[in-house]
C-alpha cells in the first residue's frame, strides 16, 4: 500500500508545530528549515510574497546594518536565524497547505493542536511527579509557559460551524474540553488575552458599529471589574495555587510600560523587567546616532543590562528581547519597527467576501493582527523561539487562495451546466 505524500506533510506540520515547545531552538530551526525545503513550491502568490516581504525588509536593514559594526560571527549567525525564523514560519504554513488536501487542512490544525494538548497533560504529570513542582510557577517552568497554537486550535472548535470542521458533535465536545483545560492549564495572561481578542473578533465584534461597541464595552467592564477584584484581593509574590497568577495579572499593565524602575530593588526591577529592557535599548540605540536609529544595530547587536539578570542563566548582554518591536528596533531600527506595524496593519485590514469559509478566516486574520499589536509588545511576536503563530498564518493566507480558486471552479462549473 503506498503511503500519501499529505500524510508525510501532515507529520511534518505537527512537528514544525510541535518541536518548539522542547525549547531546542537549534533543533526548531533545523526541522523548520528542512520542511521548508522539502515543501518547496515552484510559484507564489502576491499576497504571501507581500506579507512575507515585510520581514523580508527587516531582515536586509539588519544585514546592512551590520556592516557598520564588527561583531563576532556567532551572534551574527544567531541573530541571521532570529530573524529569518517569521519567513520560514510563514512560506512553511503555504507550502504545507498547498500539499495537503483542501478538506482535510483544518483537520490537521485540529488534530495537531489535540496531540499537543495530550502531550502537555503527560509533561505536567511528570513535572509534579519527577520534579515535585506543586506551584503555578513551578509547573509553568517545567511543563510550558504558553501555548498560541492550542488557543487557535479552541477557538475553531468553539466555532466550527463556521470552519466547516468535518467532525462528529462528540469529536467536537471532547476535543474542545481537551484543548481547553491544556489552554488553561498554561496560566498564560498572554493566552487568557489571546483568546478574548480572537473570540471577539469572531463574533464580528471588532467591526465598527452599535453592537460591537455595546459588547467591547461591556467586555471592558468585566476585564476592569474582575482587574479591580484582583485589586482588593491583593495577592502577594510567589503565592500558593492561582495566586501566583493573580499576582502577575495585578502587575501586568504597568509591567510593559513603566519608564521609571529602581534597578537596585530586585522586586520593582522583577516585576517590571520588561520595562527595563526597553528603556535600555532606546537608550543604547538613540545614543548610537540618528543613522542606528533609523536603521538599527544590525545582527550581532546586544544591549548591555548593567548588571547580570537571571534569565535561565545569568545574563549581562542579550540579543533578543521580550518586546518584538524593541527587537526589531535594535536590529533595523525604526524603519524596520514600521514594516513590522505594517504587516499586522495587511493582517487586520481583510477584504469582505460574501464565501462563509473566507469571511470567517478574515475575521480570525484581524483578531490575530489586533493581537499581534499585543503580542510583539510583551512577548516578541512572530520573532518568539518557541512560536508558531507564523506557520498558521501562511496556512491561512494559503487555504484562502485555495479556496477562492475552489469557488470559482464551482461557479464555472455551475455555468457551464
Amino acid at each position: 500500500m503506498r503511503f500519501p505524500k499529505r500524510y508525510l506533510f501532515q507529520i511534518l506540520f505537527f512537528l514544525c508545530v510541535g518541536i518548539p515547545y522542547i525549547d531546542d531552538y537549534e533543533l526548531t530551526f533545523f526541522v523548520w528549515i528542512f520542511t521548508a525545503a522539502v515543501s518547496l513550491s515552484h510559484s507564489y502568490s502576491i499576497g504571501i510574497l507581500k506579507f512575507t516581504s515585510f520581514y523580508i525588509g527587516i531582515f536586509v536593514l539588519a544585514v546592512i546594518a551590520t556592516f557598520a559594526h564588527d561583531y563576532k560571527a556567532y551572534y551574527i549567525i544567531r541573530d541571521a536565524t532570529y530573524l529569518l525564523k517569521p519567513i520560514i514560519g510563514i512560506l512553511i504554513g503555504y507550502q504545507i497547505c498547498r500539499r495537503i488536501d483542501f478538506k482535510n487542512t483544518f483537520k490537521t490544525v485540529i488534530y495537531t493542536g489535540v496531540i499537543i494538548a495530550l502531550i502537555h497533560y503527560l509533561v505536567i504529570v511528570y513535572a509534579i511527579i519527577e520534579k515535585h513542582a506543586f506551584t503555578v510557577n513551578e509547573i509553568r517552568l517545567n511543563a510550558g509557559m504558553f501555548s498560541d497554537f492550542e488557543v487557535y486550535v479552541l477557538i475553531m472548535l468553539l466555532f466550527h460551524d463556521k470552519f466547516e470542521l468535518d467532525l462528529t458533535k462528540k469529536q467536537i465536545r471532547y476535543f474542545t474540553w481537551i484543548v481547553a483545560i491544556s489552554a488553561f492549564l498554561y496560566m498564560a495572561r498572554t493566552n487568557f488575552v489571546q483568546f478574548l481578542i480572537l473570540f471577539l473578533a469572531m463574533k464580528g465584534y471588532f467591526k465598527i458599529n452599535r453592537t460591537s461597541l455595546v459588547a467591547i464595552a461591556v467586555a471592558v467592564g468585566f476585564v476592569a471589574i474582575g482587574y479591580s477584584a484582583i485589586l482588593y484581593i491583593n495577592p502577594k509574590r510567589n503565592g500558593p495555587g492561582i495566586e501566583a497568577l493573580l499576582y502577575k495579572i495585578k502587575v501586568a499593565p504597568v509591567e510593559p510600560f513603566k519608564t521609571k524602575i529602581d534597578v537596585d530593588n530586585w522586586k520593582d526591577l522583577n516585576d517590571n523587567y520588561r520595562s527595563y529592557e526597553n528603556i535600555r535599548t532606546v537608550k543604547q540605540v538613540t545614543r548610537s546616532g540618528s543613522k542606528a536609529t533609523y536603521f538599527g544595530l544590525g545582527m550581532g547587536s546586544r544591549i548591555d543590562l548593567k548588571r547580570e539578570i537571571w534569565l535561565r542563566e545569568n545574563l549581562r548582554y542579550i540579543s533578543i528581547l521580550h518586546n518584538g518591536f524593541m527587537t526589531v528596533f535594535l536590529k533595523s531600527g525604526l524603519v524596520g519597527v514600521l514594516l513590522s506595524l505594517a504587516s499586522i496593519l495587511m493582517l487586520i485590514r481583510q477584504r469582505k467576501s460574501s464565501v462563509p469559509i473566507l469571511s470567517n478566516i478574515n475575521l480570525l486574520m484581524v483578531g490575530t493582527g489586533i493581537f499581534m499589536l499585543f503580542s510583539n509588545w510583551v512577548f516578541m511576536g512572530f520573532y518568539n523561539l518557541i512560536d508558531s503563530k507564523s506557520i498558521l498564518i501562511g496556512l491561512l493566507i494559503c487555504f484562502k487562495e485555495m479556496a477562492v480558486k475552489d469557488q470559482m471552479v464551482s461557479v464555472n462549473e455551475g455555468i457551464s451546466s
